[in-house]
C-alpha cells in the first residue's frame, strides 16, 4: 500500500468514526428515523470531501480532531443531498453506494425527514465543536458551509438541473451549474479544512480556492464520464442515467474524449496553482490526481 493510500484509509476509518458519534445512536427514538439516518450515512462512500478537508488542514497545521468535525459536517450535508436527489421528485433512483436508496429501504416520509435532520445535524457538528483559535473564523466557517448548500450553491445547482432536462446548455452555463451542484460543496470542504488551521495571507488563500474550484469541476466532468463508461456494479449507483434522462452532462456536450481533455485541463489549472506550496499541498496534489484518475 503506498504512502498516499495508507493516509487516505486512516481519513476514512476516522471519518466513519466520528460519523458515528455525532449521528443520534439507532436505538434513540424516534428509532426509525435515526436509524435511517445512519443508513445513508455509514459505510459507503469515498470520503473525498472529508479528504479534501483533511489535505487542506494539512496545509494550515490543523489539528486532525478538528478536521474531523469538519469533514464530518461536510460529508452530512453531502448525504442529506444524496437522500433527497434519489426520491421520486428528483432523479428516483433505487441504488446509491451499492445498496439500495433509503425512501426504498425504508419510505419516502421518512428519507424526506432524514435528509432534513441530516441537514441540520451538519450545522449542529460545526458549532458545538472548537474548530478554529478564533470564534469569527468559525463563524465565518458556518457561513461557508451555509452558502455552500443552499440556493446560491448545490441546491441552486440542483435546481438548474432539474429545470434544463430535456435541454441542451452551452458549455458556460454547464459549468455555472456543476459550480453550484458539486463544486460549492467540495470547495467548502476544502476551505474549512484550511480553516481549521492558521490563518494564509490572501493570496495564498485564494489559491487554495482556486484549486477546489477546479476539482469541484473536474470531480462533476469524471462522474459525466463513468456515467457513461462503467457499469452499475462498478459506480454503486445506476449506471447511465443522466443520458437515459436526457440530462445536460459533459459528455453529451463534449463527447467523451473531449470531456476527458476538459478533466486534464482542470487537474492541470488545480495543481499550477498549488505550485507555490511545494511538499505542504502533497496531500491536495495527489487527491486532485486520485479524483481524476478514479473508476468509481
Amino acid at each position: 500500500m503506498s504512502d498516499f493510500q495508507a493516509w487516505m484509509r486512516d481519513v476514512q476509518a476516522r471519518t466513519e468514526e466520528t460519523l458515528s458519534a455525532v449521528l443520534p445512536p439507532a436505538n434513540h427514538l424516534p428509532a426509525r428515523l435515526h436509524d435511517a439516518m445512519r443508513y445513508a450515512v455509514l459505510d459507503g462512500g469515498k470520503r473525498v470531501r472529508p479528504l479534501l478537508a483533511f489535505a487542506a488542514g494539512e496545509l494550515t497545521g490543523a489539528e486532525p480532531r478538528r478536521l474531523a468535525f469538519a469533514g464530518a459536517a461536510v460529508e452530512l450535508i453531502h448525504a442529506y443531498s444524496l437522500v433527497h436527489d434519489d426520491m421520486p421528485p428528483m432523479d428516483n433512483d433505487v441504488l446509491r453506494r451499492g445498496k439500495p436508496t433509503v425512501h426504498v429501504q425504508y419510505d419516502e416520509a421518512t428519507a424526506l425527514l432524514a435528509g432534513d435532520a441530516l441537514q441540520t445535524a451538519a450545522f449542529e457538528v460545526l458549532s458545538q465543536h472548537v474548530l478554529a483559535d478564533d470564534p469569527a473564523v468559525q463563524m465565518k466557517m458556518v457561513g461557508i458551509l451555509a452558502r455552500a448548500a443552499g440556493s446560491n450553491g448545490m441546491c441552486g445547482g440542483q435546481g438548474i438541473d432539474l429545470y434544463s432536462v430535456g435541454h441542451t446548455l452551452s458549455l458556460p452555463a454547464l459549468e455555472m451549474m456543476h459550480i453550484l451542484k458539486t463544486g460549492a460543496l467540495i470547495r467548502a470542504a476544502v476551505l474549512l479544512g484550511a480553516h481549521c488551521g492558521r490563518a494564509l495571507p490572501d493570496a495564498e488563500l485564494e489559491r487554495v480556492d482556486r484549486f477546489a474550484k477546479c476539482m469541484g469541476l473536474a470531480f462533476q466532468v469524471v462522474d459525466d464520464i463513468l456515467d457513461e463508461e462503467a457499469d452499475t456494479a462498478t459506480l454503486g449507483k445506476t449506471a447511465g442515467k443522466d443520458a437515459a434522462n436526457n440530462k445536460p452532462t459533459y459528455v453529451a456536450l463534449l463527447g467523451l474524449a473531449g470531456a476527458r481533455q476538459k478533466a486534464a485541463e482542470l487537474q492541470a489549472e488545480a495543481r499550477e496553482a498549488l505550485a507555490p506550496f511545494g511538499e505542504r499541498a502533497r496531500r491536495l496534489v495527489e487527491l486532485a490526481d486520485y479524483i481524476v484518475a478514479r473508476n468509481h
